[in-house]
């Protein structure tokens, strides 16, 4: 069986993106409306993968299929918050 190389992420990310899109699916009839594809990516490169070596593309879709759908909104969720609260930083020193 040939072995499959990806040159560059972005390469990876398009192959897996039909899993992603799934996935994104699934967690949008759960009711969170606010998860992307590019937010399950973003919460497996930080949480699954950040630690992890020599993946094959069958571990990244069975990762992505796999994953906890209320984690990945906790994930998104915590990231708004902290965009949000930055710029509410932000505006309060403009006003100054």
């Amino acid at each position: 069986m040939e072995k499959i190389e990806f040159k560059t992420v972005e390469e990876l990310y398009k192959r897996v993106s039909p899993a992603l899109y799934s996935k994104v699916k699934e967690i949008k009839r759960m009711g969170y409306t606010l998860v992307t594809e590019k937010d399950v990516w973003n919460y497996l490169v930080d949480n699954d993968w950040k630690n992890r070596t020599n993946l094959e593309l069958y571990d990244l879709i069975s990762d992505i299929m796999n994953s906890d759908n209320y984690k990945i909104n906790c994930y998104v969720t915590e990231r708004l918050s902290r965009m949000k609260s930055r710029l509410d930083k932000t505006d309060n020193t403009t006003i100054l």
